[in-house]
């Protein structure tokens, strides 16, 4: 009888590896692929996540310091002794050299110097490194200004409207601002563009700190000490300041660059820094104006006042020189064995603030870990179908630098190359995985999850990401990280995945010590994004057909249309805006040809009817499918980011905007452009149905 159990389990163990269906495979391939996906999860060696961790996180790391070299000659050394091909690509940057000298101090009612730095903690060996400096942000102007002091809740544009509003004059005042809401840069731009003379950020304990729950080294909350560093770079481009549309390449590089002259690069002229709340609270419980509106106060245990008035001052110093600095993207490549011109493409920043174990150090090591487990097996004679590059970018944090000149250097050939790209920055921050994604890559993200196990349990990875979301919710892409010039300026189809957690961001405490007690103290995470991150490569790279879920462009624009067309009749004159007729005309036919598409195409491969030639030209279709929404004119708000179909958004800087065009006239309450964002909208979703219904014709 054990016999035949034996036989039963073995016999239902090679039924779910041979005969489970794969999106995008034929039968037979779906057989190969689910062969090469067990032995890749035998492979997997969660131990070297964290050897690769502790390499990079032994010392901070800005970009353009000696530490940061060593850590991307960590990254070249460790993928090449895997086997891959490895390519530094260089350039010349303009930015800050370094944090250069600040102080913040209080002039009145007393000469008091006000902390800027974290605390040492004797729990924490890494905070006593002698590598860690003051909190700083980059691109901020330079300046010595002694001042009286207005408090601007989060510094965002609505916040300095109300302070008009109120009568509270910011000229010649020194603002002070709690971290949130918006982009730190955007604090900056609003405070210079109303009259400040300088700007103060800090991270209000009612956001971050005490408030929420124990503080660091305790718990995982900002302490009075605790510092958020960040660039303010604020472009209406991404990348290199001074080099829009083209690579910032090497000074010395025989390819002629055009730079902008830097005095009419527009850079923030006042002076700018961040402090803990410990140095915010000496000013803050000084003020004696107004009190603050409703939803201004923060958590120090006093009344948030508007105005410090003329008996309370303070000074703000900044020296921060700017020059170019070499930044170097490493890049390696897997060769593939039968499509080496079709990449799938994975990327995560390794420059940091601090020793970046959470932010981003953490996605550098599973990709590292990655490597090796496909190194492994391509020694073996097991290799991808198509080309897998693990790009390591330089310079993100400055401003998301690096990986944007390595696209626009490469523009062409990703336009005609690329399959996706897959971000991972800070891909293992924690344990509760999530997601945000092109809308054609949603279903094969759902897909690998419910193959790889979760840690620590009986459940998969789909089972304890759905225990908590209810279900398999996947964001929409926004700003803030590489995947930017991939998706917004090429039209790449890309995602940003990860399992996140506490993270004390861009402080210097940001190291291996709080990870190991805070973010993942198994250290089994790492493994287990390995999986899910090879799984979705290995399946992209092999598909008979590129899995993208066509139909879910047209289900995704059909919702996101409706919540704008209701957004606008909130403030459009009545009568004015019915609806976005012609889109919606469009949106109609693309979910006609798109179902179609998708039941010929599941019918060819269950029947295996489609022969190499054809699927290698359907591929060769379907890259171009998103790129149906890259508008060369690009959006009002800045030419550079020229998806119709996403954006960062330019007044945060960090959210999602989807229909841009649209958003932006939502956000400014205006209506003169509507019928312009109708037909251009209508003819790239005629562009995307007209391939989807070519492909359609394609397929048996």
């Amino acid at each position: 009888m054990k016999k035949v159990l034996l036989s039963i389990c073995f016999i239902c163990q090679v039924i779910w590896v041979y005969g489970q269906k794969i999106q995008g495979f034929s039968p037979q391939a779906a057989q190969q692929q689910a062969q090469m996906e067990k032995t890749f999860m035998g492979l997997t060696d969660f131990g070297r996540f964290r050897i690769h961790l502790e390499a990079m996180t032994k010392e901070p790391h800005v970009v353009g310091s000696a530490a940061n070299d060593r850590v991307r000659d960590y990254i070249a050394k460790a993928m090449t002794q895997a086997g891959w091909k490895t390519e530094i690509f260089p350039y010349d940057l303009y930015m800050p050299k370094e944090a250069g000298s600040s102080l913040v101090e209080l002039v009145l009612p007393v000469r008091k110097p006000l902390n800027q730095q974290e605390d040492l903690l004797a729990e924490d060996p890494y905070s006593a490194h002698q590598g860690l400096g003051k909190g700083w942000n980059a691109w901020s102007g330079s300046g010595d200004v002694t001042a009286e002091v207005v408090y601007a809740n989060y510094g965002r544009r609505e916040d300095f409207e109300k302070l008009k509003t109120l009568g509270v004059n910011l000229k010649g005042k020194i603002v002070l601002a709690r971290y949130g809401g918006n982009f730190r840069g955007y604090k900056a731009k609003f405070a210079e563009a109303a009259g400040a003379a300088g700007l103060i950020i800090y991270t209000d304990p009612g956001d971050a700190g005490y408030v929420k729950g124990l503080v660091y080294p305790e718990g995982i909350y900002y302490s009075e000490s605790s510092i958020q560093r960040g660039s303010l770079l604020t472009m209406d481009f991404t990348g290199d300041p001074l080099t829009p549309f083209q690579p910032a390449l090497p000074l010395d590089s025989k390819t002629k660059i055009n730079r902008i002259d830097p005095a009419k690069a527009g850079f923030h002229t006042i002076p700018v820094t961040p402090i803990g709340y410990g140095a915010a609270q000496e000013i803050l419980q000084k003020m004696a104006g107004k009190a603050v509106p409703q939803g201004w106060q923060g958590g120090l245990p006093f009344t948030y006042r508007l105005e410090g008035g003329s008996a309370l001052k303070v000074r703000l110093q900044v020296e921060q020189k700017k020059g170019f600095v070499r930044a170097s993207n490493v890049v390696g490549t897997l060769i593939g064995s039968e499509f080496p011109d079709e990449w799938i493409i994975l990327g995560c920043h390794y420059d940091a603030w601090s020793f970046g174990a959470t932010d981003p150090n953490s996605g550098t090591a599973l990709m590292l870990s990655l490597t090796e487990t496909l190194g492994k097996m391509a020694k073996d004679g097991i290799r991808p179908k198509r080309s897998i590059k693990v790009a390591h970018w330089d310079a993100e944090e400055h401003g998301v630098i690096g990986s944007t000149e390595w696209v626009e250097q490469m523009k062409a050939e990703l336009g005609a190359k690329a399959v996706a790209y897959i971000n991972l920055d800070a891909a293992v921050s924690g344990r509760d995985f999530g997601a945000s994604s092109a809308p054609s890559l949603k279903q094969l993200i759902i897909d690998a999850s419910k193959e790889v196990n979760y840690p620590d349990s009986a459940k998969t990875l789909y089972q304890a990401w759905t225990d908590k979301t209810k279900e398999a919710s996947i964001g929409n892409l926004g700003g803030g990280s590489d995947h930017i010039a991939f998706y917004m300026h090429v039209g790449v189809p890309s995602m940003s995945v990860g399992a996140s957690g506490p993270t004390l961001y861009h402080t210097n405490y940001d190291d291996l010590h709080f990870y190991q007690k805070f973010a993942d103290p198994s250290f089994k995470m790492g493994g287990m994004m390995e999986q899910m991150v090879g799984l979705m490569s290995l399946r992209l790279a092999n598909a008979t057909v590129l899995p993208y879920d066509v139909k879910r462009y047209a289900t995704d624009l059909r919702a996101h249309f409706d919540k704008a067309e209701n957004a606008i009749r909130q403030y459009a004159a009545p009568g004015t805006f019915a609806a976005f007729k012609k889109s919606g005309e469009a949106i109609a036919l693309l979910t006609k040809e798109s179902e179609l598409f998708d039941k010929k195409l599941t019918e060819s491969l269950d029947n295996s009817t489609l022969t190499a030639p054809e699927a290698t030209k359907m591929n060769q279709q379907l890259l171009a499918l998103e790129k149906s929404f890259i508008d060369d004119k690009g959006m009002y708000f800045g030419a550079w980011y020229r998806s119709l179909y996403a954006s960062s958004d330019p007044y945060s800087g960090y959210a999602a905007w989807v229909l841009p065009g649209i958003q932006y006239e939502i956000e400014n309450k205006a209506t003169d452009r509507l019928a312009e964002w109708d037909d251009r909208y209508a003819s790239a979703i005629g562009s995307l149905t007209q391939k989807i219904k070519e492909l359609a014709n394609a397929a048996k």
